[in-house]
Formats: C-alpha cells, sequence, structure tokens
C-alpha cells in the first residue's frame, strides 16, 4: 500500500462504499501479480479500514460474527499491494501477495478450483496442503 492510500482521511473514503443494509461490502481477493482469484468475502467498516491500515486482507467474518485477518491461524497472510472500488461503489478488490501460496481453507491456491466442464463441477486444482495440518486437527473454516 502506498502512503497516500494510508494517510488519506478515513471517513471520507469509506462513506464512498456503498455498504449493504448490513453494514457490509463483498470482496474479491486477486493475487497482485496473476490476478487470479482467491477468494470472495465480505468486509465492514472496520475490516477495511484496519486491512489499509495494517497492509493486510482483513475481512469480517459472516459465520463467526467478528473480524477475521487473512493467516490468524492458518499463517497464510495476505499482504496487501492495492484495494478497488468498482464503478457502483458497492464492491471492493483486494490485489495481494498470498504468503505460502495457500488462500483456501482447503489448502488449495484459491477458493475457485471447480470449473464447469460437461454440466458437472470439476476440481481443477490440487491440495498443496492438508487442511488437517494447517488447521492442526481443528476444523478447517474460513
Amino acid at each position: 500500500m502506498n502512503d497516500t492510500a494510508k494517510t488519506g482521511s478515513q471517513t471520507s473514503w469509506l462513506d464512498q462504499v456503498k455498504w449493504n443494509s448490513e453494514g457490509l461490502v463483498p470482496v474479491i481477493t486477486q493475487d497482485f501479480q496473476s490476478r487470479r482469484v482467491l477468494t470472495h468475502a465480505w468486509l465492514n467498516r472496520e475490516a477495511l479500514a484496519l486491512a489499509v491500515q495494517e497492509g493486510r486482507a482483513i475481512y469480517w467474518s459472516r459465520s463467526r460474527n467478528k473480524l477475521w485477518r487473512k493467516g490468524e491461524e492458518s499463517g497464510h497472510i495476505q499482504k496487501l499491494h492495492g484495494v478497488f472500488l468498482d464503478c457502483d461503489g458497492d464492491t471492493i478488490s483486494y490485489l495481494v501477495e498470498q504468503l505460502g501460496g495457500i488462500a483456501c481453507h482447503t489448502g488449495r491456491e484459491s477458493c475457485f478450483y471447480r470449473r464447469l466442464e460437461d454440466g458437472n463441477w470439476q476440481t481443477v486444482d490440487p491440495v498443496l496442503k492438508d487442511p488437517t495440518i494447517i488447521y492442526a486437527g481443528g476444523k478447517a473454516t474460513h
């Protein structure tokens, strides 16, 4: 993240985001070099502000109802390289460096590892690391 993004008026740029009725906005996370889509998640105002401040991907976990710093359990941190707002102001895109090369809780590079082929979802990406090892035997959730 550049210093301009970090030092800009926090209120003004956050106010330009069209938050939904629950105070959330979707975020698409992409690898900053390949532009491959790694994840889709949700942000609240605090998560977005902290992500910019800390220079790492931070999300709002709807299932856990709390902030989620990507990699806090797995060690697979996403270093923030850019934050983009779409033309409608209702979707964010993070460009990240995926440390460890694994973004998905299934142990794959991307959460988008199934491709529609001939009317069926086919797994097209390998598991790079067993999720039971990543999450020390606990239930792997994101």
